[in-house]
């Protein structure tokens, strides 16, 4: 006998919105994407979601499943205790459009400011198996933004205007880790990505679907570059003799 899960789910859109729940049949493997399109074949076919891939790579399906930003469509639902309601929201983070679906528009305006990689000319175009494996794993990002969600400063401050979020601190640290980098990108960190505002919770590397070192590979070697390059007494005192960076 197949077993039926509650979806509680919020349908709205930015001016207000309300929890409706939905009774959907559960087979085995079900993940809670495929409920929620359930819901939207067999129930309320207006309902707003945004999926793709349904492999966990494009980033297009993240959502708030009980409180925690996960893909739905990586998320299964044999992982819910029978009889308790699945309650999925939109990313908080972000304006809703509709349902389910976030306006994250805001991200791409960030990414613009980020100069692009710049080939050095000072050196021969060769770099070890080791570089490029510290710069890989930033590689691995597939922007579906979870980490910007669950960011405090971004979800609980909304200091969009004045911090980048670790979504852009990850794409700046595979761009200034690039040993064949010659762009200087510290002053970008320090003022418009605000990187100072991140006080390294790690809560970004917790939902990072591609199980990037976030915080330890990305934003902290990051702030010990910017402490060495406006902050370090003898780094400075060394550039004010040698009249070198």
């Amino acid at each position: 006998m197949s077993r039926e899960a509650t979806l509680r789910v919020y349908r709205g859109d930015r001016n207000g919105g309300e929890m409706i729940d939905y009774r959907v049949p559960v087979s085995p493997g079900m993940v809670v994407l495929d409920a929620i399109r359930s819901i939207q074949f067999h129930q309320s076919p207006d309902i707003g979601v945004r999926w793709n891939c349904k492999a966990g790579k494009c980033g297009s399906c993240g959502a708030e499943v009980n409180g925690r930003p996960r893909l739905m469509c990586m998320d299964r639902m044999d992982r819910y205790s029978p009889g308790e309601p699945i309650v999925v929201r939109p990313m908080k983070s972000f304006p809703i459009v509709k349902d389910l679906v976030n306006d994250v528009s805001w991200n791409f305006q960030v990414n613009k400011k980020i100069p692009a990689f710049k080939m050095r000319s000072d050196m021969e175009r060769r770099f070890s198996q080791e570089e490029a494996d510290r710069v890989q794993e930033f590689r691995k990002c597939i922007e579906c933004f979870l980490c910007q969600n669950v960011c405090h400063v971004l979800r609980d401050h909304d200091l969009k205007p004045a911090f980048g979020g670790p979504r852009f601190l990850v794409r700046v640290a595979g761009l200034e880790m690039h040993p064949l980098d010659g762009e200087d990108r510290t002053e970008l960190l320090r003022k418009d990505l605000g990187i100072g505002y991140c006080n390294i919770t790690k809560c970004c590397t917790e939902v990072c679907p591609e199980s990037i070192h976030i915080t330890d590979n990305a934003i902290i070697p990051l702030k010990e570059r910017l402490v060495d390059r406006f902050y370090d007494p003898l780094a400075l005192l060394w550039r004010k003799v040698t009249g070198k960076r």
